[in-house]
């Protein structure tokens, strides 16, 4: 950058420029190889000579894994989202009490009572609880 050094604003934008892409390389690679040990269908000795790859020719290692697995990353991240959001809702149907709310105990209550488990007293106790009062 020799007319960068006679300018000290493009100085400062050059070694911004380099920050930036230092940090996305950077991340480049610490995504290759997240990908290399979330994958199932590859071995050991597979993801050793990767990983290898990635670390002793870096450029040329991340550029050979973008482009035999670009697309297949993808598709494992999309799964793996997937997986995260059905885990997520299914804990938060855990965490609510399946559901329902008030509906739902009411339902019951009166189910109750027609099985001649409760009286229409006891019901009725049963419902304005559920309704919050």
């Amino acid at each position: 950058m020799p007319i960068a050094a006679d300018y000290p604003f493009l100085d400062v934008v050059g070694t911004i420029i380099v920050f930036f892409a230092w940090i996305a390389w950077f991340w480049a690679v610490v995504t290759v190889l997240g990908d290399v040990f979330r994958r199932h269908d590859i071995s050991g000795w597979g993801k050793a000579a990767w990983v290898l790859l990635v670390i002793v020719v870096p450029f040329v290692g991340v550029l050979i894994y973008l482009g035999a697995e670009g697309r297949h990353m993808a598709e494992r991240s999309a799964e793996q989202a997937r997986a995260q959001k059905a885990d997520f809702d299914a804990y938060v149907r855990d965490a609510a009490g399946g559901g329902g709310g008030a509906t739902a105990e009411i339902a019951q209550a009166k189910q109750l009572l027609d099985d001649g488990a409760i009286d229409q007293a006891e019901f009725e106790r049963l419902k304005q609880k559920a309704l919050g009062g």
